[in-house]
C-alpha cells in the first residue's frame, strides 16, 4: 500500500475513529460550505433504537491499571459511529460509574467556536488555491465530489489539501450512516457532565489540528488525489475497523488499522501514535501518583499493537489487566 493510500486509510479510520482529529463531521462540512442538514437528509436515517444497541459479545475491549490507592480504566473509543452500533457493555458501564474523573484525547472535540480560528490559521490557503494546484480533469473530479457534500469545487478550493481531502473522505461515512452524535466520546462526555465528572484532556484541539496542517505538502496533495478516485475506500476500511472493534478483537484491530500504517508510513506512524502513546503514557504514571478512580476514553489505534500506551506502560513495569 502507498503512503498516499495508506494515509488516506488512516485519515479516514484514525481521525474519525482513532486518532481523533477534532475536525469532525459537522466541523469540516461547516467549514467547507456544506450546511448539517443538507449532509442529513443525503445521509440515511437509520430508525432509533428503542433501547440501546446490543454488544457483540463482551463488547469492546477494557483495561485497568491499579495501585495502592488509584484505579484507571483504560477504552478504546471511536468518534463516529452509526447509531445502531453496541459498544456500552455491562463492564464497561460499571468502569465509567465508579469514575469520577473523566479523561479523553480533548474535551472540545464538538467546540465549533475553537475551531474556526485553527481553521482560519491552519487550513486556508487563498494565495495557492487547489484549482492551481490541481489539473483541470482533478478539478472537475473536486467538484462532482464536492457536491457529495453540498459545495463545490470553487467553495473548496482556498482550502489546504489536508483539509480539502479530509471534508470529502467523511462524506460518504454519513452516507453510510455514520453519525458524529453517536461516536463514543460525545455519548460518555454527556454523561459525564450530567454526572457531575470532572473532565481532561490530554491534548489539545489546536495540537490535534496542527498533526494534519504540518504534513509535508506533497503528501497532503496526494492524499487529496487518493480521496478524489475512490470515496469507498473509507466506508469499507471503517467498516471493518469498526467491526473488530465493536467485538473486543484487538487483534483484528492491529492488523486492519496499525500494522500497515507502521510499514508502509512509519514516519506518520510516529507522529499520529507512537509520539503520542508515549506522552499520554507519561501522563498516566503521574496520574497514578495521585489517587482515586479515572476512565480514561482515546481512540481505539492508541490501545492496539506493539506501540500502544498499555505496551509503553508495561515496558515501564506498570502492570495493565484485561478487564474480563
Amino acid at each position: 500500500m502507498t503512503l498516499a493510500k495508506r494515509l488516506k486509510s488512516s485519515v479516514s479510520n484514525l481521525a474519525q475513529g482513532a486518532v481523533g482529529v477534532a475536525a469532525g463531521l459537522a466541523l469540516v462540512f461547516a467549514i467547507a460550505g456544506a450546511p448539517t442538514q443538507v449532509l442529513a437528509q443525503a445521509a440515511p436515517a437509520p430508525a432509533a433504537p428503542a433501547a440501546a444497541p446490543a454488544i457483540q459479545g463482551q463488547g469492546p475491549a477494557l483495561w485497568v491499571i491499579k495501585d495502592a490507592d488509584s484505579t484507571l480504566y483504560l477504552f478504546g473509543s471511536v468518534h463516529v459511529l452509526r447509531p445502531t452500533t453496541g459498544w456500552a457493555s455491562p463492564r464497561v458501564n460499571a468502569a465509567f460509574d465508579s469514575a469520577s474523573d473523566i479523561w479523553f484525547e480533548i474535551t472540545n472535540p464538538e467546540d465549533q467556536a475553537a475551531m474556526m480560528p485553527l481553521i482560519q490559521q491552519y487550513g486556508l490557503s487563498p494565495q495557492t488555491p487547489l484549482s492551481s494546484r490541481l489539473t483541470p480533469e482533478e478539478v472537475a473530479q473536486l467538484d462532482v465530489a464536492a457536491k457529495t457534500i453540498g459545495a463545490s469545487a470553487a467553495q473548496l478550493d482556498p482550502l489546504k489539501p489536508w483539509l480539502a481531502a479530509l471534508s470529502l473522505s467523511v462524506a460518504p461515512l454519513v452516507k453510510a450512516g455514520y453519525d458524529p452524535q453517536s461516536g463514543v466520546e460525545l455519548a460518555l462526555k454527556a454523561r459525564a457532565q450530567a454526572a457531575g465528572k470532572r473532565l481532561h484532556g490530554f491534548e489539545t484541539l489546536e495540537k490535534q489540528v496542527g498533526m494534519l496542517a504540518t504534513l509535508p505538502d506533497d503528501v497532503q496533495l496526494e492524499f487529496l488525489r487518493e480521496t478524489l478516485k475512490d470515496f469507498d475506500e473509507a466506508v469499507e476500511m471503517l467498516d471493518s475497523m469498526v467491526e473488530a472493534w465493536a467485538k473486543g478483537d484487538v487483534q483484528a484491530l492491529d492488523r486492519i488499522v496499525v500494522e500497515e500504517m507502521k510499514t508502509d508510513a512509519p514516519e506518520l506512524y510516529k507522529v499520529l501514535l507512537v509520539d503520542r502513546n508515549t506522552d499520554w503514557a507519561n501522563q498516566i504514571q503521574t496520574l497514578l501518583q495521585g489517587s482515586g478512580t479515572a476512565f480514561i476514553a482515546v481512540g481505539a489505534a492508541h490501545l492496539t499493537g506493539d506501540d500502544s500506551v498499555q505496551s509503553i506502560l508495561q515496558s515501564r513495569g506498570v502492570a495493565v489487566e484485561t478487564v474480563e
